[in-house]
């Protein structure tokens, strides 16, 4: 089982924080070790030549029989054992030790009758130096370590910032605001060195430049088209009306209306892409709503759609909208699910269910897309479009599921207050 984290671990400060500590923690140890070693030897060193030097003296002394200087005899009481025994076959050596509480450097060789001649030297304050030595090298490493931790922190900082300013535009973007930008300041300096954050934030202003002209583009076409089609379409409606009676006639008003209710939604596509949409707020029971909706659809008679009342709630809102977010809503659930399609009203919150096959996978993940159909099913995909932009007008938030027992759920959330910009003199949608 792997090790369940905090999420801030996975910072990249922190990571960064993490990899500058362990860094300087080995490499002041590895630079305290080496200096260690070095003076431990040079100190080591020149108290064993001074105790050689004594050895040699005390060994001289003894060989012709003068007395021993202070420091020197034979089989002395402190002598460590190992020492002892290397004398003893007959060879020197040197050996730091503790005699009388002190650190000492001992020196010791063979003299007659297998006895040992030692000589002792005061290792105190070499040793007291080498403790010097080493606290210091604690204390500065200490010191180095959190100098570079604050430096490395402030670095790393201002990289992470730069960082998070960059993912805000692109969830502000994501989010339908293509005004936004990073304007990193170093993208707009060519004189300074351009890094890899400037490089990634240069990139997504081009991004989101390119993606608002062809969104602009594309929004100017279908006004365009919406407008252009509006005239000869309603001329072409009035001369399909003096056709004689009969069953041509009828194809030709029925493929005119089809065309005509395209080009008010491809109209309605282009004014809820403007952003300059103004609602008409009124107040309503939501179940009058949803009633109303329900015999618009002329579903009700039939019993294939019907509303159940959970709790009610009196609304302020657009009406108008908000039916035409239902009733977009219904005639989906008729046209592309199955009876029957059950309207929820649950205070705020209204649902609308039928019991097809659900919706289509890129749907639930990703919403409603123009002109985009799977599964043999005909239509332009324009109906949720539509109702998902009017549900953003109304501050209202609407989802899309698939039931687990099957069939489409789409859920429509009000506010519980109604959102700014409203009006009571707005013009229709």
């Amino acid at each position: 089982m792997r090790l369940a984290l905090p999420r801030w671990t996975g910072t990249l400060a922190m990571k960064a924080a993490a990899f500058i500590t362990v860094m300087c923690c080995a490499l002041a140890a590895l630079l305290g070790v080496l200096v260690h070693v070095s003076v431990t030897d040079q100190t080591v060193g020149q108290a064993r030549t001074l105790a050689l030097s004594r050895l040699k003296d005390a060994t001289s002394a003894f060989e012709s029989g003068d007395t021993l200087l202070p420091g020197a005899g034979v089989d002395p009481p402190g002598l460590p054992r190992s020492l002892r025994r290397l004398a003893a076959s007959g060879q020197r050596g040197t050996m730091v030790g503790r005699h009388h509480g002190r650190p000492t450097m001992w020196a010791a060789g063979p003299a007659d009758h297998g006895r040992t001649l030692a000589v002792e030297v005061d290792y105190s304050q070499q040793a007291r130096t080498i403790a010097g030595l080493d606290g210091a090298i604690l204390w500065s490493s200490g010191l180095a370590i959190g100098t570079t931790l604050l430096v490395g922190a402030f670095a790393v900082t201002r990289v992470t910032r730069r960082l998070h300013a960059t993912a805000r535009v692109a969830r502000r973007i994501t989010a339908g605001d293509l005004d936004a930008r990073v304007n990193d300041p170093l993208t707009h300096d060519r004189s300074r060195p351009q890094d890899e954050v400037a490089a990634v934030a240069a990139a997504l202003d081009s991004m989101a430049s390119s993606l608002q002209g062809k969104l602009l583009a594309e929004q100017r076409f279908t006004a365009d088209v919406a407008h252009e089609l509006r005239t000869p379409l309603t001329g072409l409606h009035a001369a399909a009306e003096l056709l004689p009676p009969g069953r041509p006639t009828e194809l030709v008003r029925d493929r005119v209306a089809a065309l005509r209710t395209l080009t008010e939604d491809l109209l309605e596509i282009s004014r809820l892409d403007t952003g300059r949409e103004r609602l008409d707020l009124d107040a309503e029971h939501l179940s009058a709503v949803a009633e109303r909706v329900v015999r618009g659809s002329g579903a009700a008679a039939g019993g294939e759609a019907r509303v159940r009342v959970v709790r009610d709630v009196y609304v302020e809102t657009d009406r108008r909208r908000l039916e035409r977010v239902l009733g977009n809503l219904v005639a989906n659930a008729l046209g592309h699910g199955r009876a029957p399609v059950v309207l929820t009203v649950d205070g705020p919150v209204v649902s609308v269910r039928d019991h097809g096959d659900g919706y289509p996978a890129y749907l639930v993940e990703h919403g409603p897309q123009r002109f985009r159909t799977e599964g043999g099913a005909t239509g332009h995909g324009l109906g949720l479009t539509i109702a998902l932009g009017q549900a953003e007008v109304l501050g209202a938030r609407l989802e899309f599921a698939n039931a687990p027992d099957g069939g489409a759920v789409a859920t429509l959330t009000l506010p519980q207050r109604p959102p700014e910009g409203g009006s009571a003199d707005a013009g229709p949608a």
